[in-house]
């Protein structure tokens, strides 16, 4: 049984329904390793121009009852996430908003004989200019963590994917460009706590919390979303800030009490005030901190002839 069969599609449809989307199937796609992938697109009723892709495998078995309860949490958070102005954007603790698109799902094995497996992808710098600055990335778990998952497919990792590519450019190992070749984000164990059952990726502060979810209001609402209010209740956000989703919602009660948002939908979405866009001279500084700090000096002592290559 695969996802292409009538039963596993309509257990599909189901879960995205439940959800409150409208999941329509798309020509079939093709796997890096050239067998045949299913895509969907994902959208709300009430706003089906805005999409969402989902990838998956020709052997995945969405009829499974194992993978029931992962399902419907993709699909509900997905829904969510299909409210926001841009819901393929996000923040990174460096203050860098990035659209995440052209992955290509499932994982396959890895080429070069290691023995991994990996997620080919795109993330791209969203100013509210034209989006020139990317990053083509290759994303690469270790047999050892695949075993984590419940299957190797978008449903069950995107979320820690999109954290692990965050990490790593937090970290400057990664570097957006005009153009350039694919970048390695390594994803290994030490993103995963076994004793605890989770993953992790930064440390943060209450004031860490408040300052990512201002920058998170100011780009993706006011910048990137015309104002509309955006979700800052994201579990994906909690992951990547080693946090919950109770404590974000704390956080921005605090920013609207300092009067930088106004708190829509019991206090789970939030829109940019006069006085948070008031400060763009601080945000775009951040941006332009940031990619002075992901920039590799090495490149510049090359260009200036001071290599012993």
């Amino acid at each position: 049984m695969t996802t292409t069969t009538t039963e596993a599609l309509g257990h599909l449809q189901l879960a995205a329904q439940t959800a409150g989307l409208d999941l329509q199937p798309l020509e079939p796609g093709t796997s890096f390793n050239g067998e045949p992938t299913a895509r969907f697109s994902m959208s709300l009723p009430a706003a089906p121009g805005k999409t969402l892709l989902l990838e998956l495998g020709h052997d995945f078995d969405a009829a499974d009852p194992r993978y029931a309860g992962e399902l419907g949490t993709f699909f509900n958070e997905t829904a969510q996430r299909l409210r926001s102005p841009r819901p393929d954007c996000f923040l990174t603790v460096l203050g860098l908003p990035l659209s995440f698109g052209k992955f290509a799902w499932p994982f396959h094995g890895s080429t070069s004989g290691a023995d991994t497996f990996i997620v080919h992808g795109e993330i791209r710098l969203e100013t509210g200019a034209e989006a020139i600055l990317h990053a083509k990335v290759s994303g690469s778990l270790t047999q050892t963590f695949a075993e984590v998952l419940s299957a190797l497919q978008q449903p069950f990792a995107e979320t820690f994917i999109y954290n692990a590519v965050r990490k790593t450019l937090d970290q400057g190992q990664l570097e957006l460009v005009k153009s350039g070749n694919r970048q390695p984000v390594p994803v290994t164990t030490r993103y995963y706590s076994a004793k605890q059952n989770r993953f992790v990726f930064n440390d943060t502060t209450a004031e860490d919390r408040e300052k990512f979810l201002a920058g998170h209001v100011y780009w993706l609402s006011h910048v990137l979303g015309a104002g509309a209010p955006v979700w800052i209740a994201d579990p994906r956000d909690a992951q990547y800030l080693n946090t919950d989703v109770e404590e974000l919602r704390a956080a921005a009660k605090r920013l609207a009490g300092s009067g930088l948002v106004e708190l829509s939908s019991g206090g789970d979405w939030a829109a940019a005030t006069a006085a948070l866009i008031g400060k763009r001279e601080e945000f775009e500084a951040e941006v332009a901190d940031a990619l002075n700090f992901i920039k590799p000096s090495f490149n510049e002592d090359m260009r200036a002839g001071l290599t012993n290559m």
